[in-house]
């Protein structure tokens, strides 16, 4: 998601410099324009704004923190957006030495999937002082559709209890789906009767075709989803809430996780009651992969 965000900023006509830990994972967008910085201090110093995406707290805290990370650099007059899906107590304090240097933070979450990444149209999460938001605009506007939360933080907040909604409602849609098989009605049916009704949602939607073709959607991995989920659950017990249903929909990620690994897809979750029950929910179809949706610009000249 974080290469097909540069490449729409990189589209826009922006001046885009990159960095990443993997030189190789860089090398597509070095192949269409970009300039290579070897750290996140050397990158700030060659941009206006740094836009960051790594897989979760310990990573932006070493690109802010680390030896060679922001705060290691002149931090003044820049402005960092970070997307990654992280805690909000740290982005809160990464933001505020930010900040302290000089500099205006925003946290941008993003909401969606690869494809929405791809056409630029992902959901932003958009947390920061009025005075950053407005120098960060310009750049968020080519990635997606800004969603104002408040405060710096309130991103990953935002972030966080939306994940929390998205998990529930897939490792449920399984449960459902495998019901409604062994009930008498086939999926592609079950499906069509469902969309637009009480239980819509984006897993409806956009998730279900995955589970249709079998990949179960190996662009967004368990790995990631057990990630999002231990920080739910850390930012559910600091708010000392409830949480017994978000606390079942881990378990049975967990439970996916172990029975195909942490690199199967998001939607594996729903696989674990397929296979409980004996069934399949195979429909045949043309199910385009997220991964393989192009940019409207794309599109138009394929």
């Amino acid at each position: 998601m974080g290469r097909a965000a540069a490449r729409n900023i990189l589209r826009a006509g922006f001046a885009l410099t990159v960095h990443d830990i993997n030189k190789s994972a860089a090398d597509p967008l070095l192949a269409e324009g970009a300039l290579w910085a070897d750290t996140p201090a050397s990158l700030l110093d060659q941009v206006d704004i740094v836009v960051s995406m790594v897989f979760g707290p310990p990573q932006i805290e070493q690109v802010v923190r680390g030896t060679n990370g922001l705060l290691a650099t002149s931090c003044k007059g820049k402005g960092w957006i970070d997307m990654t899906t992280s805690s909000p107590m740290l982005m809160r304090e990464l933001a505020s030495e930010f900040e302290s240097a000089g500099g205006l933070p925003v946290d941008s979450p993003v909401t969606g999937s690869v494809d929405s990444a791809i056409r630029g149209d992902m959901i932003l999460f958009v947390g920061g002082t009025d005075a950053a938001i407005a120098f960060a605009k310009p750049v968020l506007e080519v990635v997606g559709v800004i969603r104002l939360v408040g405060r710096y933080g309130n991103g990953y907040v935002a972030k966080l209890v939306n994940n929390q909604l998205w998990f529930i409602h897939a490792a449920a849609i399984g449960e459902a789906m495998v019901a409604a098989k062994k009930a008498g009605l086939e999926p592609e049916v079950w499906w069509a009767a469902m969309k637009g009704g009480a239980a819509e949602s984006f897993v409806m939607q956009h998730d279900v075709p995955s589970i249709f073709a079998g990949h179960y959607d190996p662009s967004f991995r368990l790995e990631l989803c057990l990630k999002d989920l231990a920080l739910i659950d850390e930012l559910l017990k600091f708010m000392g809430t409830r949480q017994e249903i978000t606390g079942a929909t881990y378990a049975r990620f967990r439970e996916a996780a172990q029975r195909y690994g942490v690199g199967a897809g998001e939607m594996t979750v729903c696989k674990v009651i397929e296979d409980d029950a004996g069934v399949a929910l195979r429909v045949a179809g043309d199910w385009t992969p997220p991964w393989e949706v192009k940019h409207p610009d794309e599109a138009q000249t394929a």
